[in-house]
């Protein structure tokens, strides 16, 4: 029962940032100022890159190690997070999108293998899995509703 309403809660967060910037144009999608110089394609590989950070350390938590620290490894997540945009930004949107589901769909894999007595919510599996994914998603999803409304009073009626 854990593991189907982790899933639901997860979906459910998920659905809400993809609906964030559903119907947007390519053009619009490669705007930037979304969040500071970001446009929406950059947060989308943002979000999939902390997927991918998942991926990697959750195999490491449930062997009973810990991942390595952000602040030592790369000198804090900010500098991290700069690091990967930097790596991304050239990537064609439809290659984000691609890294997109499949790795979202790799996450869901995951959770869906995953023993359940690591799911509760006390887990260092179940916390790495919040921050990295359905905690992560929706201040996001909230970052595109602000963008997208401000550009409706911005551009005004039509």
């Amino acid at each position: 029962m854990i593991r189907v309403r982790l899933l639901q809660r997860l979906e459910k967060a998920w659905q809400a940032f993809k609906d964030s910037y559903d119907g947007l144009s390519e053009r619009e999608l490669l705007e930037p100022g979304v969040t500071k110089a970001w446009s929406v394609r950059d947060i989308i590989a943002h979000v999939t890159t902390w997927e991918e950070e998942a991926l990697k350390h959750l195999p490491v938590i449930l062997e009973g190690r810990r991942p390595p620290r952000y602040s030592v490894t790369y000198g804090g997540i900010d500098a991290f997070n700069a690091r990967i945009a930097a790596q991304k930004a050239e990537l064609p949107l439809p290659e984000v999108l691609r890294q997109q589901d499949a790795t979202h769909r790799r996450v869901i894999e995951m959770v869906e293998r995953v023993p359940e007595d690591q799911l509760s919510a006390e887990t260092r599996f179940r916390r790495r899995l919040r921050l990295d994914t359905y905690g992560h998603y929706p201040g996001h999803a909230k970052a595109i509703r602000r963008w997208r409304e401000q550009r409706a009073v911005e551009q005004g009626p039509h």
